[in-house]
This record gives C-alpha cells, structure tokens and sequence, in this order.
C-alpha cells in the first residue's frame, strides 16, 4: 500500500508534468495578448501622428512643418527605448521577466491614457507639443523592455525544436495591436472633421484601459521561466548584466543593431505611406486604413508560418528572405500609391506587409534572442533591438524630409528603404545559425 508521502510525490510530479506542458502556450499567450496590448497604444499614436496631431498639436500656420514635427513626436519614442532597454534589461535578468512584462504593460497603458486627456494646441499653446512628447517617452520606455521581456520569456519557455514558433506569438500579437489600432480609427476616421478634430481622436486613447486590464488579467499567473529560474537558484544571474553584454557580447549587439534596422520597413508601411497617400495623394483616410487592416490580417497567419519553416531550415535564409524581399517591393508598393492605383495598392501593400515583411518580424525574435545565453538574453535583445529600432522610429519624420516635388518625388523614400533592408539581411547573414543548438548552450563563449 502507498504512503501519503508516496501519494504526495506522485501528485506533485504529475503537477510539475502539467505544468512542464502548459507553460509554453501560456507564455505564448501571454506574449501575444500583452503585445496585442502594448502595441495597439503605440500604433494608435502612429495612426494619430500621421492623419490627426499635425493639425490639432502644431500650428497650422506650415502644413508640411506640422507633419514633420507630428512624425518627429512618433519618433522620439525612440530616443528614450536605448535607455529604457539597460534599466529593464537589467530588472529582467537580475531579478525575472516576469516583472518587466507587467511594467511595462501598466506603464504603456498610462501613459496612453494620458495622450487621451492632453489639451489641443488651441487650447494651450506651446505646451501642447511639449506634454505630447513627455506622455510619449513614457510609451518610449514601455516598448523598450516589452519584446524583449516577451520574447524571453516565450523562448525559454518554448519546446526545443519549436523556439521559433512560440517566440513568433509576441510578434503576432504586435500585428493584432495594430489590427485593433486601425478598427478603432476607421469609424474614428469617418467622423465629421471638426468632432474628429475637438473629441473624437481621444476615443481610441481611451480605450487603451480595458485592453491593458485584459492583458494585466492574463500575464499575472504567468510562471518565471524555468531556465532564469535554474541560474537564480544557484546564484548565475549577472551582477551587472550590461557590462557582462559590453564585456562578451558586443558583436551580438551590434549585429541586431544592423538587422534591426528592417523595422524601418513596418513603420514607413505603416505611418509614411499612410500619411503620404492621405496628405498629398489625396486618397480616402478609411481605405488606406483598410490596407493596414488586411496586410496585418494576413501576416497573422503568414508569421507562425514562417517561424515553422524557421525551425526547419534555420533563422538566417527566412530572415534574409524576408528583407531583400521588401526591399524590392517597396518600390512598386509606393509607385501604386502615387498613382492612386487602388487595386496594386491593396495588392502589393499584402504581399510586402502581410507576406513579405512576416518572414523577417516572425523570425527575428528566435534569431536575436538565441545570440545570448540567459544571464544577459534579455538585456541583449533590448538594447540591441531598441538602438536599430530608432532609426525605424525616425524614418516617417527622414521620408518626409526626403519626399520631393513631381511625380517622382517618392523615389529617394523606396532607395531610403532599400537600404535599410540590405543593411538588415548583410547583419543577418553574419550570424551563426542556431536553431539546433540546445537552449543550455546559447550564446556560449
């Protein structure tokens, strides 16, 4: 007959069994719905700086000056995510990850929700912009530690041969942020310009309250993940997890630095060519919105498919596909547009976002992450993946610097782009493929 102390073993290892089979899908889950959460705040600052915060935030005295600045507020976001990446880089790899994802998600949705509450440049002057850039730091800051705390987490909770697909979730969660940003704006996006104008633009900011509630509800229960919680146990955890980074992981860095800079690709598809073909091209607000909306629902199925076939063949030939493969098609996409030709706009628009572009954005979290072992891998991806993002963060406010007169004006916006995603794929193509190495042997020196 079996002791309770035998019952008691048994039981608890079946627990741990249990919990050994769920935590990846609910780290998955987790990841994509606080992503989901995250980045439908910080896309709807990108609908709003393109179509809305030029005319109610500056003065309308320069169009073209308003739009730039308007850019120049989405990107400044940027400036403070380096920053923000070295402080919760270091919170997730001294003290877990677990405490960097419900951070950022209380601070991305504040900060948000007092975008929402700001007065008008009407209403206050010069101190419109100004808490306008404040409120976006704070968002700045937020998205720095996100990713990379998801994308952590998700890896290191994720089946050995199944890294890329489960890490993919946090990037499929970025893309149903976005879906969700720009069904929020189109009915927005339909009202009378002066409500759009005086009340209507809050909407969307104000909402950001529930979806944070619904992703704080999921991340609470999440476990810490087994291999951070190992290195604690025995004391491994890095002192100080920067200069253990600067010290032994510097050309790390600086090739997701470079291979970051395919971001550059999602926010001119995403914020530029919006604007572009609102402002100057003069097509409805609501079908370029639209186009979003598709080439997004299409790379939720295209991302988890990719990372598959990531797993398969390894991280570098789908990385790299996916960049040169932008790189040629942001020329046809942006011709289409300056023609106003609306069925290639809906066509090319899906194949560079929702096909194309998913190969690189579903694949980089396993590509970046795997570079590093535990003791510095979220560290690692912040700061690298936060410096390359800044220039991805900026390329609205340098297209619209670079966008000229004519109808070719928008050349030297498609080779800006092009550049950006061969630099991304050369970056890439340096790295050592690892999607056979066992997660004990990450990032090893």
């Amino acid at each position: 007959m079996a002791t309770t102390g035998e019952y008691s073993s048994t039981s608890r290892a079946h627990s741990l069994e249990s919990a050994g089979i769920k935590a990846p899908k609910k780290a998955a889950l987790a990841s994509w719905i606080g992503s989901a959460v995250e980045y439908y705040d910080f896309f709807i600052y990108g609908t709003a700086a393109a179509l809305i915060f030029p005319k109610i935030f500056f003065s309308a005295a320069n169009p073209q000056a308003a739009a730039i600045a308007s850019f120049a507020t989405f990107g400044v976001a940027y400036i403070a995510r380096p920053f923000g990446a070295i402080v919760l880089g270091h919170i997730g790899d001294k003290f877990g990850r677990k405490r960097v994802l419900m951070f950022t998600l209380l601070l991305m949705g504040f900060s948000t929700f007092l975008i929402g509450c700001l007065p008008t440049y009407d209403q206050a002057g010069i101190l419109a912009p100004i808490f306008l850039v404040l409120a976006r730091l704070l968002q700045g800051i937020s998205a720095a530690g996100e990713q990379a705390g998801a994308n952590s987490m998700t890896l290191e909770h994720a089946p050995p041969h199944q890294r890329a697909f489960f890490t993919s979730f946090t990037l499929s969660g970025t893309q149903a942020g976005l879906i969700l940003a720009t069904l929020v704006f189109i009915p927005v996006s339909k009202l009378p310009e002066a409500d759009l104008l005086s009340w209507g633009w809050r909407i969307p900011f104000f909402l950001s309250a529930l979806v944070v509630a619904v992703g704080f509800w999921v991340r609470r229960s999440l476990p810490e993940t087994p291999v951070f919680l190992e290195e604690a146990k025995k004391h491994e955890t890095a002192k100080l997890p920067f200069a253990t980074l600067v010290k032994d992981y510097w050309p790390e860095v600086l090739r997701i630095i470079f291979a970051a800079l395919i971001s550059v690709v999602s926010t001119i598809f995403s914020v530029f060519t919006l604007s572009y073909a609102v402002n100057t091209i003069h097509i409805d607000r609501a079908t370029m919105l639209s186009v979003l909306v598709l080439a997004n629902v299409v790379a939720l199925a295209a991302i988890p498919v990719w990372a598959m076939l990531a797993d398969r063949v390894g991280r570098k030939p789908v990385f790299i596909l996916g960049a040169l493969g932008c790189a040629v098609l942001i020329w046809p996409y942006i011709g289409a547009i300056s023609q106003a030709n609306l069925t290639m706009i809906f066509i090319l628009g899906i194949l560079l976002s929702g096909v194309v572009y998913s190969a690189a954005n579903g694949i980089w979290p396993a590509l970046y992450g795997e570079m590093f072992d535990t003791r510095v891998r979220l560290s690692g991806m912040a700061i690298g993946t936060q410096i390359g993002f800044a220039l991805g963060g900026f390329a609205p406010t340098i297209s619209a610097a670079l966008l000229g007169e004519g109808p070719a004006g928008w050349v030297p916006v498609a080779a800006f782009t092009t550049a950006t995603a061969i630099i991304a794929a050369l970056a890439a193509a340096t790295a050592r493929e690892t999607y056979k190495t066992p997660m004990n042997e990450l990032g090893r020196k």
